[in-house]
């Protein structure tokens, strides 16, 4: 076998040599890095733009693992089974039923395994499931985040590291100490360069990868000094996100929205996925991706949002259509469904009183805001003394509008939202300092926001099996192919089963993906 491939290797000439290539820098690709370089493996992490951690540093963290160690040792009493079916219930048949078990089943010994290294620390952060009424949903969640790091720990490194979105969007100061998705890349990266068999490379985008004699043994990788071919002797690990940064490829495969919007770091192109694809890779789920209404600002993006403290959506017909304050990706895809069905042409309205003083009842906008004066210069917020008024100033019918305010009016005195059943659920209620999501919009002067549509990332990706072996179109592995993360075909299909799922299955594969590469399989 092994003069086999050392035939192949031959075919080539190669300017490096590792035994694992990863393609990407996130949470799942240096969980992958760390997995293969401590299992005694010589690695190689090429990451396209000049800094680490994907869209892992622009996050909260989160990680959705069940029944792990961390929430075992605070007293957690949730069973494989119960979170199994929880996730099944939600998830369905979308996806193979032995890739969702391998999902659900591999957080708790990833988490131990990560714990043994004394770089790596986690911490609980209750975190509602986000199907709050399906079978075996917890209302406390299966969450955990990275203890938070001071960034002088990463010592020259944290040049490297890619900085929040506040700082890199918006100019805002960078945090002496990390937290979040931050703290999950500073921990990680230190994990990692402790080996001295593993590199680290920014600048260095995937163009191709090689297959020969059926098999992937390599990658060529652009970077500042020309192209290289990169040998893997064990495999490439394709984790470097979707590709919600490329405008042609979300149209080619239908995902809505813009890459404007998306929340994800420029490089998230997709060159890797379509590399991939060249040499007989199957995909999945390619029109899908983590959504969420996005506030729109006045340099015309609209980002994340979250933690409704009040007001309501209404759709160009003055109505109302959703749970405002359902989890984000939910309150997303009714978004979609109304501009589906010609109810809404973006921008849509979040209507409120003056409660606030004419600021947006919501906690958390993705980036700082701009001045009060700039978004209503730009048309994006009203005000008026009457909803008939601001009906009239955001183009929707008065009655329809004064109407939609008076029946939310009536569910908040009774205390039950008879339309879409907001604060029906525990991550409705869940908002720091505000658990009560019914508030009545009676205090003019009245406010409407405009906002668009965001993402998290695409979801489609690479077909992988429970090892996260990449698949060719008949369904066969393609040995020396994996892929994890938002390059991978998503576990959780067309749902969000919870915060933390993103980054928690972009760990789990990729650690699995690392293991079979250092097993006798590979």
């Amino acid at each position: 076998m092994s003069e086999a491939r050392d035939s192949l290797y031959a075919a080539v000439d190669w300017d490096l040599d590792c035994d694992v290539l990863v393609v990407g820098s996130g949470g799942g690709a240096l969980t992958g890095a760390y997995t293969a370089a401590r299992e005694g493996l010589r690695v190689i992490v090429v990451e396209a733009t000049e800094y680490l951690g994907g869209t892992t540093a622009y996050s909260g963290g989160g990680m959705w693992f069940p029944c792990n160690p961390v929430l075992r040792r605070a007293g957690d009493d949730d069973t494989i089974d119960d979170a199994l079916a929880y996730f099944h219930a939600v998830v369905g048949d979308r996806t193979p039923a032995e890739l969702q078990e391998a999902f659900v089943t591999g957080g708790a010994p990833l988490v131990e395994y990560l714990e043994a290294d004394s770089a790596i620390e986690f911490q609980i952060l209750p975190w509602p499931d986000y199907f709050g009424n399906a079978p075996h949903a917890r209302p406390t969640g299966r969450h955990i985040i990275p203890a938070a790091l001071p960034a002088a720990r990463l010592g020259e490194q944290s040049g490297l590291l890619r900085p929040p979105l506040a700082t890199d969007r918006a100019g805002a100061e960078a945090p002496d100490e990390l937290g979040g998705g931050q703290a999950l890349i500073g921990r990680l990266l230190l994990a990692l360069t402790q080996f001295p068999h593993a590199q680290v490379r920014v600048n260095a985008t995937c163009l191709e990868l090689i297959r020969l004699g059926g098999r992937v043994v390599g990658a060529v990788v652009a970077t500042r000094e020309g192209q290289r071919r990169v040998r893997a002797r064990r495999g490439v690990l394709v984790a470097a996100g979707g590709f919600e940064r490329n405008d042609a490829m979300r149209k080619a495969h239908g995902v809505p929205g813009s890459a404007r919007d998306s929340m994800s770091p420029p490089g998230n192109c997709g060159l890797a996925m379509e590399a991939a694809v060249l040499v007989g890779a199957d995909t999945d789920l390619m029109s899908e991706a983590w959504w969420t209404p996005g506030l729109t600002h006045p340099d015309g993006t609209s980002t994340f949002s979250l933690w409704f403290t009040g007001g309501i959506f209404v759709n160009d017909e003055g109505g109302r259509f959703t749970n405002e304050s359902a989890p984000y990706d939910r309150a997303g895809r009714a978004v979609l469904r109304e501009m589906e069905s010609g109810r809404i042409t973006l921008p849509y309205w979040l209507v409120y009183d003056n409660r606030m003083g004419g600021q947006p009842p919501l906690l958390f906008t993705g980036v700082p805001l701009a001045d009060h004066q700039e978004y209503v210069d730009a048309g994006l917020w009203h005000s008026a003394d009457t909803l008939a008024q601001l009906a009239d100033r955001i183009g929707v019918p008065t009655d329809a509008l004064v109407e939609t305010v008076d029946r939310f009016n009536g569910f908040v005195a009774t205390g039950k939202d008879d339309e879409f059943d907001r604060g029906g659920e525990a991550f409705d209620t869940s908002v720091p300092g505000s658990p009560n999501p019914l508030v009545p919009i009676v205090e003019p002067p009245f406010y409407a926001a405009a906002f668009g549509v965001s993402d998290l990332g695409t979801k489609g990706g690479l077909k992988t099996d429970a090892s996260a072996r990449v698949l060719g179109k008949d369904g066969a592995v393609i040995p020396g192919l994996y892929a994890a993360g938002n390059s991978m075909a998503a576990v959780s299909g067309t749902v969000y089963p919870g915060g933390g799922n993103p980054i928690g299955a972009a760990m789990v594969f990729a650690h699995l993906a690392a293991l079979d590469m250092a097993s006798d399989r590979a």
